[in-house]
């Protein structure tokens, strides 16, 4: 059976925080490979904010570069949006009946995991790799056997923060992967969303 793990995210833009978390799973947990999988719509973020799909997976692959232990995703690109965990887990069941997924989060997203939907068939089917975050309680499902907590190095690093940079005109070099870096301002990605 091979072994994935999925690290959701909008990635908007992926950065050197990201990567290192995808680094650090695909080499410490007992996956095979870890999958980036680039949502289009989360459920709870303004869609406005986002820059193109398809711009973002690219530079997600731009940062995965030729590392084998890490892949870029789409696989929620066709699926109905908003994209819900559950749903996308489902489908790639159905799709990949060889692989075992298991979900990639920070400590953040597992104190309010009760809160999504179906969470408990999501616990009863996968397992959930949890990096913590300091500044956040796990809350009681940190105790549940299906749970594995991990100390991965984080970096105080926001997308958020990177955009912002990138509208007042400062560099984001060494803030994301350098490839993206060159990517982003060659292509004015995030440029075209506040000319809208």
């Amino acid at each position: 059976m091979n072994r994935i793990g999925l690290f959701f995210g909008s990635f908007n833009p992926v950065h050197i925080g990201h990567m290192i978390i995808a680094e650090f799973m695909a080499e410490r947990a007992e996956v095979d490979r870890v999958w980036m999988v680039v949502s289009p719509q989360n459920p709870h973020k303004k869609k406005s904010s986002l820059a193109n799909d398809y711009d973002r997976l690219h530079l997600v692959k731009l940062a995965i570069g030729d590392n084998p232990k890490l892949s870029a995703s789409s696989i929620e690109f066709g699926l109905p949006q908003p994209s819900y965990t559950i749903d996308t887990l489902t489908y790639l069941k159905e799709k990949f009946p060889d692989k075992e997924f298991s979900l990639i989060m920070g400590g953040d997203n597992l104190a309010t995991l009760h809160k999504w939907k179906n969470y408990e068939l999501i616990l009863d089917h996968h397992d959930i790799l949890v990096y913590k975050r300091p500044q956040y309680e796990l809350g009681e499902l940190q105790n549940h056997p299906r749970v594995h907590l991990f100390e991965a190095p984080l970096l105080n690093i926001s997308a958020s923060y990177i955009r912002q940079q990138l509208k007042n005109g400062h560099s984001i070099r060494y803030l994301v992967p350098d490839p993206v870096c060159d990517a982003i301002e060659a292509d004015k990605i995030y440029h075209k969303l506040w000319e809208i």
